[in-house]
């Protein structure tokens, strides 16, 4: 069966309250947390953490003093082995770092291109976000007070999940699989047979990682990106309800981009709901916005937050002129 035929787009109408929460909720069942919870295993096996975690008693100034002290740290070692010493312009080191994993061989289906986003303002703070050529995105992560600022704060915490993402554990192996896998059935108390059936949630978990098995997570965030994206618009619930399994949707959406047509299309569903129920787009912004820029100011990869967020803008600026939210 193809996951993706039917009527109504992507999916059915539904309450978007209930997808609020990011997650990649290759389960059909639970809720968003645990759906968070599956991410989290996947990203940081083994009780790894994201560049901005911390301890949730640490003060929020202190945990700022240290994302910044480690951004510093890594982008003036990658200076002083590529650069000698001496200031380096992190805008230039970011791209000349992803030119040369191209030049080494590394699968970039759209070339080395960094791209920046620097967001409209008439005033300060300044925010710029940044999107690697695996998808990944970041954002400026302190309070800038001008656009070149913010443009090489992006290029920091970028530059520095760059350089942390070459390191062996960030790859997906069989031993990374393993370990994820484990961490999922031990948070879930799943069954061992789980992991070893399709049918199941941590089945298909196995599998989508089995199947990007040699690449390294900044590289799989395109796709993991687009299942977030199914989860939060209702349309992986859609196609279990058209009898679509787990395998199916996966081996489709696989190989499928994020592109504009996809965003469109989600936009799309979004202008439905909002004839039916007038107000939602602006209710579900509201939160995508603050959800991004909490995510962005601790230094966290964006790029669900922020493909939601531009898609009920598109659908927004369809329906009428998209007023301020701040």
């Amino acid at each position: 069966m193809n996951p993706v035929t039917g009527s109504g787009g992507y999916g059915p109408r539904h309450n978007p309250s209930s997808h609020q929460t990011p997650g990649y909720n290759i389960p059909s069942h639970g809720s968003n947390q645990q759906a968070s919870a599956y991410a989290d295993s996947l990203m940081y096996p083994s009780g790894g953490q994201r560049a901005g975690d911390h301890d949730p008693n640490m003060s929020d100034t202190r945990a700022k003093t240290i994302l910044k002290e480690a951004v510093d740290a890594v982008v003036n070692s990658f200076a002083k082995h590529t650069h000698g010493y001496g200031r380096v312009n992190v805008v230039e080191a970011l791209q000349e770092f992803w030119q040369m994993k191209q030049a080494r061989g590394a699968d970039l289906k759209n070339g080395a291109l960094v791209v920046y986003e620097t967001q409209p303002s008439t005033s300060p703070p300044y925010v710029c976000y940044v999107t690697l050529p695996g998808g990944s995105c970041f954002g400026s992560f302190q309070n800038c007070p001008t656009k070149a600022e913010a443009r090489r704060s992006a290029a920091k915490i970028a530059l520095m999940n760059s350089v942390f993402n070459e390191h062996p554990s960030r790859k997906i192996t069989d031993d990374f699989i393993e370990r994820a896998v484990r961490d999922a059935l031990a948070s879930f108390k799943g069954s061992p047979e789980e992991a070893d059936n399709p049918a199941t949630g941590i089945g298909a978990f196995r599998f989508m990682l089995q199947s990007n098995r040699g690449r390294t997570m900044l590289e799989f965030q395109e796709l993991m990106t687009v299942f977030q994206l199914l989860h939060w618009n209702g349309s992986l619930k859609a196609m279990r309800e058209r009898n679509c399994s787990r395998q199916e949707v996966l081996a489709h959406y696989s190989h499928r981009a994020l592109d504009d047509d996809m965003r469109s299309q989600m936009a799309l569903d979004w202008i439905s709901r909002e004839q039916e129920s007038p107000g939602v787009i602006q209710h579900e912004l509201q939160q995508g916005e603050q959800e991004l820029d909490m995510a962005r100011l601790a230094g966290r990869e964006l790029r669900f937050p922020k493909e939601k967020r531009d898609i009920l803008m598109l659908a927004l600026s369809q329906i009428g002129p998209i007023e301020s939210i701040a």
